[in-house]
């Protein structure tokens, strides 16, 4: 697997940070996570579905094909088993509120003393510097702040997240291109390097048309539903049992579309004449397009239009989005086998690689699994981790 040579320790809670560790996972990479004695990562207990046991399905969902070991780090004897650990890393990623891994002694500073190719990743609310940086950080507020929920909803209607946690998903996804991206010069100069990300900047590095339209024309973006700020007709449009999404992103485009829903007039009608037409009278296409749309059902129209070289889709939910062929051909949906749910289901993995593909090995772990097969490997003797447990050092 391309990242089996990558050793990392996942100091990480909930969503941003698992995440990001876990994409390291899939590809191969050895990611222990080192969690809190008797507790674990918060989400283990308070975040999500619970299921037969005591880990919840969102705990589950994010951590696969990772180890668990458990230190309590606010003991020096926990300290001194995380600096073993960290000696022989390649990666550490933390998602601590900036200055508590300093307080616990896990920082990048101390860290790099023990082991100068390290890399260190951070993920924060708001990251290391600035004046936000020792806010803390979730996925919600970042949307806020970063602008997503000012254009996200129906224009006129009250403010309104994104359906997924963007915020912390972008921030582990761009974490992990940092960890990558410093993994592949450390390869030149031999030092490894402090990576420092944000949910608010991940969700902010994401908004590229709507900084586009702000700074082109000075307007400020708004949001427009299921429609697109820069092409018409781009949006849901109403279907006699439902919704259909259309594509018309060029002339061309809107061109076929007229020619497929036999309203060809549309094309000569001034009001729509050009994008920018059809912008401006955005309202008036949409009703003038419902209006024919409304006489059949979505596959109906998905169908036909499919048929004319014309992109569109239904609007599924998640259930039928787990019954449709083509997510199982892409492989999305995988089963893995855990010792106390049995099967579970996960999100497969979006990367195909052709010569060294990633590959779900085995469901996310119990708390502390193999903190002792890792102690022994470090070298301590079964009446000294007897001795560690008693004492609630692991």
């Amino acid at each position: 697997m391309p990242l089996r040579q990558l050793r990392v320790l996942d100091l990480t809670q909930v969503m941003a940070g698992p995440f990001c560790c876990q994409l390291l996972a899939d590809m191969g990479a050895e990611v222990t996570k080192v969690e809190p004695v008797d507790t674990g990562d918060q989400a283990r207990r308070a975040m999500g579905f619970k299921m037969k046991g005591e880990d919840t399905a969102a705990f589950l969902a994010v951590n696969r094909n990772k180890k668990s070991v458990t230190l309590n780090l606010k003991e020096e004897e926990g300290r001194e088993i995380f600096y073993k650990l960290a000696r022989e890393a390649d990666v550490v990623v933390e998602n601590y509120r900036p200055g508590v891994a300093g307080k616990l002694g896990v920082d990048y500073e101390t860290l790099k003393e023990l082991n100068p190719r390290l890399i260190y990743a951070s993920i924060s609310g708001f990251g290391q510097t600035g004046p936000y940086a020792l806010r803390a950080g979730y996925d919600l507020i970042a949307q806020g702040m970063s602008g997503v929920m000012s254009v996200t909803g129906e224009p006129g209607g009250p403010p309104a997240k994104c359906g997924v946690p963007i915020g912390d998903l972008s921030a582990g996804l761009f974490c992990a291109f940092g960890i990558l991206t410093a993994y592949v010069a450390r390869q030149e100069t031999g030092r490894g390097q402090f990576i420092d990300t944000s949910l608010f900047e991940g969700a902010l590095a994401l908004s590229v048309w709507e900084t586009a339209e702000l700074w082109a024309t000075g307007r400020i973006p708004q949001p427009f539903g299921s429609a697109h700020r820069l092409t018409a007709p781009y949006q849901a449009l109403k279907t006699r049992d439902g919704y259909i999404n259309v594509g018309a992103n060029n002339q061309r485009l809107w061109k076929r579309l007229c020619q497929a829903i036999g309203r060809e007039e549309l094309v000569d009608d001034g009001r729509f004449a050009t994008n920018e037409d059809r912008m401006k009278n955005r309202t008036e296409l949409v009703e003038e397009l419902e209006a024919t749309f409304k006489k059949r059902d979505t596959d109906e129209w998905v169908e036909i239009l499919l048929e004319a070289g014309f992109p569109a889709g239904p609007i599924y939910n998640y259930k039928q989005v787990f019954e449709d062929p083509h997510t199982h051909a892409r492989e999305m949906m995988v089963e893995m086998e855990h010792p106390v749910e049995g099967v579970v289901r996960g999100l497969g993995i979006p990367l195909k690689l052709s010569e060294t593909p990633g590959k779900v090995r085995h469901a996310a772990p119990l708390l502390g699994e193999h903190t002792e097969e890792t102690l022994q490997r470090l070298g301590y003797s079964e009446s000294e981790i007897a001795d560690l447990r008693r004492r609630k050092i692991i």
